[in-house]
């Protein structure tokens, strides 16, 4: 075992630890906090079932990449990391557990990246990737050179994390296990709170207070910063009483609030109201549809704020947004026929992208939707059967069951019914690409949008659909 190992180790990770083992290396949760190890010198290693440009782009920084899992790739490992997805019976947590190597969560480890830095934090159900993303992007605007690690691949960096130098890190802080209350923010974000993950949390109580717990957890010099749009988070303010809390939103207690809003060509135009400050940031911009993805961008303002950003600073940052992938992301546009990809699988999440889509579009809205597991349609039927209004044609695949064995009365064809049930004009069921390309002929015109959600295949759909399109 390295010495480094050894009792009464110092408070950061040493620099010699090594080499770190990721288990699952590839996915998007993992592959950052391997990088940003990669680019602060320690030893990377790892496996996932495939290989990606995400596990190329690890082996071009120095990774040691296995394609497959087996318990010989741990033959070298001194630390091996796991997300919450990996179990007893994979072959390498076993193997680790065998040898007696030290195995960390995936947040704990974030959590020993983030003692380097001062850190921002963003939690929350929804708009986690896109909110890391932009205040990022007004940290890199500010000259603060910030370190990120993110949830989605930040389309100026190529890649869901970077090595900065400044002072700053920005993470996207997952709740779905309940780790995110280990990582040490200096600054917390919560966009939302809904019911969601609740095979973890078991009752919305619990939910609450590991909220709670997150934003209570930051120093008393920190601060945290809620979106009291949101009747939860609303809740949740009233609760933070020992800390520093800033508030925004569109509603007028919020502390940075957006006023005036409107949309010129898929443009949000607004203005920014700073209300402790008595100051009004003017003619901002962002270059990408959505109230909730202004919501977002004035929670990054609050940071930039906090942090001494002057308003042209800020100005001239959100308008120069550059975006997430997979956040409304447009592939392509064919014949007049706009392709989006999105993320979108909850249905406040496939409410507000197809409001945004409606916003951004002349014509009419089509959307392509995966539901992503059983469960979650089960717990969240009758939302699902009532988020698609403001698409005019929507079509339904077959069900990304994620690992998940059916449910009753939770497949693609209840929730079909359960569209038409409710009152939905043009709901219908797809099983192939070739239905799906065969749809958007029939039905998108030019000046139409083709919305294609989902956290699933989906996405390989939509990048394949203009090729067919040509066909």
């Amino acid at each position: 075992m390295n010495a480094a190992l050894s009792l009464s180790p110092p408070t950061k990770l040493p620099g010699d630890v090594g080499p770190i083992h990721f288990v699952g290396i590839g996915g998007i949760g993992m592959s950052g906090i391997a990088e940003v190890l990669l680019n602060h010198g320690y030893v990377v290693q790892g496996s996932d079932l495939r290989s990606s440009p995400i596990t190329d782009r690890l082996a071009k920084l120095g990774g040691h990449i296995f394609v497959g899992q087996k318990a010989e790739n741990l033959e070298s490992a001194e630390v091996v990391v796991i997300s919450s997805a990996i179990k007893s019976g994979n072959p390498e947590l076993d193997e680790a557990r065998r040898r007696g190597l030290p195995v960390v969560r995936r947040a704990e480890m974030l959590a020993e990246l983030m003692r380097l830095k001062l850190n921002i934090a963003v939690a929350g159900t929804h708009g986690k990737t896109t909110t890391t993303t932009m205040v990022a992007t007004l940290l890199d605007a500010g000259k603060f050179d910030p370190t990120v690690v993110n949830g989605g691949i930040i389309h100026a960096y190529g890649s869901n994390a970077r090595m900065g130098q400044g002072e700053w890190m920005v993470v996207e802080a997952d709740e779905s296990d309940g780790t995110f209350n280990r990582l040490p923010a200096t600054i917390a974000i919560v966009t939302n709170i809904d019911p969601e993950h609740m095979e973890h949390w078991g009752t919305e109580e619990n939910l609450h207070q590991g909220f709670l717990d997150f934003t209570s957890n930051i120093p008393f010099y920190g601060l945290a910063i809620c979106c009291t749009d949101d009747a939860d988070v609303q809740t949740l303010v009233g609760k933070l009483t020992d800390r520093r809390v800033v508030t925004y939103g569109f509603n007028a207690q919020a502390d940075v609030r957006a006023v005036g809003l409107h949309y010129k060509g898929g443009v949000a135009m607004f203005d920014i109201h700073l209300q402790n400050e008595d100051q009004v940031i003017e003619g901002c911009s962002l270059p990408m549809p959505g109230d909730h993805n202004v919501s977002n961008a004035l929670s990054a303002v609050a940071v930039a704020r906090h942090l001494g950003m002057s308003g042209d600073e800020i100005r001239r940052a959100l308008a120069a947004f550059g975006g997430v992938n997979r956040r409304f992301t447009k592939v392509a546009e064919i014949d007049g026929v706009t392709i989006i990809d999105d993320y979108g699988h909850h249905p406040t999440e496939i409410s507000a992208v197809l409001k945004a889509a409606r916003q951004a579009s002349e014509g009419r809205v089509i959307a392509i939707h995966q539901p992503h597991r059983y469960t979650r349609l089960h717990h969240h039927f009758e939302d699902f059967c009532s988020c698609f209004n403001e698409a005019d044609v929507v079509a339904i695949t077959e069900i990304y069951a994620a690992g998940e064995e059916p449910i009753e009365g939770a497949s693609r064809d209840d929730l079909v019914a359960g569209l038409i049930r409710h009152g939905h004009r043009h709901a219908r069921s797809i099983t192939t690409q070739d239905e799906l390309t065969a749809l958007v002929k029939e039905q998108a015109k030019p000046g139409d949008m083709v919305v294609c959600l989902g956290a699933g295949t989906i996405s390989a759909w939509a990048n394949e659909l203009p090729k067919r399109m040509k066909a």
